[in-house]
C-alpha cells in the first residue's frame, strides 16, 4: 500500500495511464462520477449498467454526441477554470499524483480534478471543476446542485479533507464557486450504501431493473436479437409483470383523457384571447405560436406552399432494407409488443 498523499488517501494508479489500464483500475470499486448512478440519481447511468460495467460484461456502449462533445469542452476547459479559480480565491491549486483509494476500504476511489493548497505547501482540500450549460445557471447560484455535490461528498469520504471547492463555468462566460464543508452523516450514508452495491458486484448479484431512460437504453444495446429466438419464461417472472403493465396502460389512457378535457376546458374560457388572468396574475396563455398546420397551410396557398418546399437529404430506408438486409436488421432498434389478447 502506497504511502498517503491526503488523511485517508493512497495512490492507487498513477496519472496518464493508457485507456484499458484506466478503465481496469475504475472497475476496482466505486469512483465519484459512479456514485448518483449507485443511487439511481443519474440521468446517463443506471444502477443495473454500472453493476455490468465493473464486471467488466458492459462492452462498448455508444454515448451520444452531444455528450462526448460537453466531455471533451469539459475536459478543455478544465486547466482554464483551475487557474482562474486561484486567481479569483487567492489559492493555490496543483494537480493530484493519480487515482487514490481510501487506506482501509480500497473500493472507495477518486479520480480529483485538482488539490487545493491553502496554507504552507502542503494540500488541505480539492477542487473539482464542471462545465454546464446557462440554462442551470440559476440552480448553481442556489448551490452546487445534488449530482455534484455527491460527487464531492464522495472525494472528501475517499481523501478525508474536512471540505472542497467546487467551481462551475456555466455558458462558457460565468465561473460560479462554492464552497463544500464535509457532512459526516452524508459521508456514512454514501459509505454504507456504496459499500452494499459493491459487495453486491463481488456476490454478482444484480441490482433490480429500474424503469429509467438510462436502463431503456442500455437494454437497446445491450443483446442483440436473434430472429425468431423463443426463449420459455417463468410465469412467475411474466405474468404480474403483464398484469402491472396492463393496469398501468389502462391509467395512462385515462390520464391522457382527463387531461385533454382539463385543457379544452382551459380553451374554452380562453376564447378569442390569447392571456387568460387570475387575481390580476397570468394564469395561463392560449397564443397562436404553435406547429405550423403544413397541409391546411398547402390547401390555402398552393402557390406558397410551392415556393417554400425544399428538398432534404434522407436515408432511403426501405431501399436499404431490401438491398442490405442483415446491415438494416443490425441497426434496427428492437421493440416491445404485447399481443392485445394480454392487454385487453
Amino acid at each position: 500500500m502506497s504511502a498517503r498523499v491526503t488523511p485517508t488517501g493512497v495512490v492507487t494508479a498513477p496519472p496518464n495511464l493508457d485507456r484499458e489500464e484506466w478503465l481496469a483500475a475504475r472497475r476496482a470499486g466505486i469512483g465519484g462520477s459512479d456514485v448518483a448512478a449507485v443511487l439511481g440519481m443519474s440521468r446517463y447511468t443506471s444502477p443495473i449498467e454500472l453493476y455490468l460495467d465493473k464486471l467488466g460484461e458492459l462492452g462498448e456502449v455508444p454515448r451520444s454526441p452531444e455528450l462526448e462533445e460537453a466531455a471533451f469542452w469539459g475536459h478543455a476547459h478544465e486547466p482554464t477554470v483551475a487557474r482562474v479559480f486561484s486567481e479569483r480565491t487567492g489559492l493555490g491549486v496543483v494537480e493530484g499524483p493519480g487515482m487514490l483509494a481510501h487506506v482501509e476500504r480500497p473500493w472507495m476511489l477518486a479520480n480529483v480534478d485538482r488539490f487545493v493548497i491553502e496554507q504552507g505547501s502542503v494540500p488541505s482540500s480539492l477542487l473539482e471543476i464542471k462545465t454546464r450549460s446557462a440554462f442551470q445557471l440559476d440552480e448553481w447560484l442556489l448551490g452546487v446542485p445534488d449530482g455534484p455535490a455527491l460527487q464531492t461528498h464522495w472525494y472528501l469520504a475517499v481523501t478525508g479533507y474536512r471540505h472542497a471547492h467546487v467551481a462551475a463555468l456555466l455558458g462558457g462566460n460565468r465561473l460560479v464557486i462554492h464552497r463544500v464543508a464535509r457532512d459526516e452523516t452524508l459521508v456514512e450514508h454514501l459509505v454504507e450504501i456504496v459499500g452494499a452495491f459493491w459487495q453486491n458486484v463481488l456476490d454478482r448479484v444484480p441490482p433490480p431493473v429500474d424503469g429509467s431512460e438510462a436502463t431503456a437504453a442500455l437494454l437497446g444495446h445491450l443483446h442483440q436479437g436473434r430472429r425468431d429466438a423463443v426463449t420459455v419464461a417463468d410465469p412467475a417472472d411474466v405474468l404480474p409483470l403483464l398484469d402491472r403493465r396492463r393496469e398501468l396502460k389502462a391509467r395512462e389512457e385515462r390520464t391522457t383523457d382527463e387531461l385533454r378535457e382539463v385543457d379544452n376546458r382551459l380553451k374554452f374560457l380562453a376564447g378569442e384571447a390569447e392571456v387568460v388572468k387570475v387575481q390580476g396574475r397570468t394564469a395561463y396563455t392560449f397564443r397562436q405560436n404553435g406547429p405550423l398546420a403544413t397541409k391546411r397551410f398547402a390547401a390555402a396557398h398552393p402557390d406558397l406552399a410551392q415556393q417554400y418546399t425544399h428538398r432534404v437529404d434522407a436515408l432511403d430506408t426501405a431501399a436499404l432494407a431490401a438491398e442490405h438486409p442483415a446491415e438494416y436488421r443490425a441497426h434496427r432498434a428492437r421493440r416491445l409488443v404485447v399481443p392485445k389478447e394480454n392487454a385487453a
